[in-house]
């Protein structure tokens, strides 16, 4: 079969590299003073949706939207269903591995540093998942094959060393990439299941909020083993799910109307699904708190009633009206997501190893909250570089 060129949807680029940004930022910015509350994540028992506390759903929402097109592309290009799902399964396997090393940086600096222990694991990271295909090492698979095994063995290493310090590898909360990890896995088997049909992917999109509904309430009691066989096969909330799959059902519909050329109707949809969705979270919000922490509808709700119109709008903006130069500063952020990510475990743990922090009084107020902005902006900088270099970890 002859390849086909692979396609991109430039607002789902752009909205990857906005909530690529914003995560920065709102790791960043725990240490300010000074600064609105609204801004940080909200307690685990406060009734308050801020505005950290949608960054990482949103990014839940992007991974969603992305997976008709990544599993689609790789069959124009001639891969079977088989190595479809082994790629799946290899990527997931990847951000849950990731997710634990970084969930356990601090559980194990008190066996190394955390300084060394965060260096060899980016290392590692770099070794393994290096996008070689782009770099010259591309026709010396023994070269390449040689760093991958450095790199397993170093995790290894790092691993057995903990252990035999006293401090054990946990699974936890999975963390950030984990938790993409698990949402990705079934989302992607879910659209795999749905031979790729849109109204099975809605109906789906539908049941699985529903889960999350249920798992919240006392509909199924706590102790009838059906909650924990029906409700917590998976590692991570329903509402993690929901977003993923959320997104999985916009892109659905972008693709729909976008071929029909009716993107007038698409944006009118989007719109409606965000109206429905803010009926639905001041619905939820007379029996759940707003709550990321618990995993509530009411975030579910109230967040997807914020992702839908925001997608409309920039797909009307980018796509419609072809106003893309606005997110030049920050398209590395979209493309080259996972580097962007990792950076910050080197720059964090070197800049306390060499005592290097902000001045007295640049961390309070806006002042703050534009050294934050800034960072954010300079490690996309450093990735722009980074992929000139063909320096980037790509899965």
């Amino acid at each position: 079969m002859k390849p086909t060129k692979t396609t991109r949807v430039a607002s789902i680029d752009a909205l990857r590299a906005l909530t690529m940004m914003l995560m920065l930022f709102v790791n960043d910015i725990p240490s300010l003073k000074g600064v609105p509350h609204w801004l940080f994540h909200a307690a685990a028992d406060e009734d308050m949706l801020g505005f950290s506390d949608t960054i990482f759903p949103a990014f839940l929402f992007c991974v969603g939207m992305s997976v008709p097109f990544a599993i689609d592309n790789r069959l124009k290009r001639g891969a079977s269903q088989f190595s479809v799902l082994g790629h799946v399964l290899w990527r997931s396997l990847a951000l849950i591995v990731m997710g634990l090393f970084i969930l356990n940086s601090h559980t194990c600096s008190e066996c190394m540093s955390y300084l060394s222990y965060s260096l060899l694991m980016v290392a590692a990271f770099f070794l393994i998942w290096t996008a070689y295909g782009n770099t010259a090492l591309k026709d010396k698979p023994v070269v390449v094959n040689t760093l991958k095994v450095i790199g397993v063995a170093v995790l290894v290493g790092i691993v057995v060393w903990c252990d035999y310090s006293g401090k054990h590898f946990e699974t936890g909360w999975w963390g950030i990439l984990g938790l993409i990890g698990w949402s990705y896995l079934f989302t992607a088997l879910i659209y795999l299941i749905c031979q790729r049909k849109m109204k099975w992917v809605l109906v789906a999109a539908v049941i699985v909020m529903l889960l999350c509904v249920l798992n919240s309430s006392s509909l199924i009691p706590h102790d009838w083993f059906a909650r924990n066989l029906i409700l917590s096969f998976l590692p991570g909330g329903w509402a993690e799910h929901a977003f993923c799959m959320a997104g999985l059902a916009a892109s659905m519909l972008l693709r729909y109307y976008k071929g029909r050329e009716a993107n007038g109707r698409l944006i009118t949809v989007f719109l409606l699904i965000g109206v429905v969705m803010l009926v639905a979270g001041i619905c939820a919000h007379q029996y759940w708190i707003i709550s990321k922490i618990q995993d509530t509808p009411t975030w579910l709700f109230y967040c997807l009633a914020i992702f839908f119109p925001l997608t409309a709008a920039v797909y009307w903006l980018m796509d419609i009206k072809q106003h893309t130069s606005w997110t030049w500063l920050i398209a590395p952020a979209g493309t080259a997501t996972l580097t962007c990510y990792m950076l910050p475990y080197v720059w964090y743990p070197v800049s306390d190893a060499l005592g290097i922090h902000l001045l007295e009084g640049w961390w309070y107020g806006v002042v703050g909250i534009l050294i934050s902005l800034a960072y954010s902006l300079i490690v996309i900088q450093i990735v722009r570089w980074m992929q000139h270099i063909r320096l980037v970890v790509r899965l």
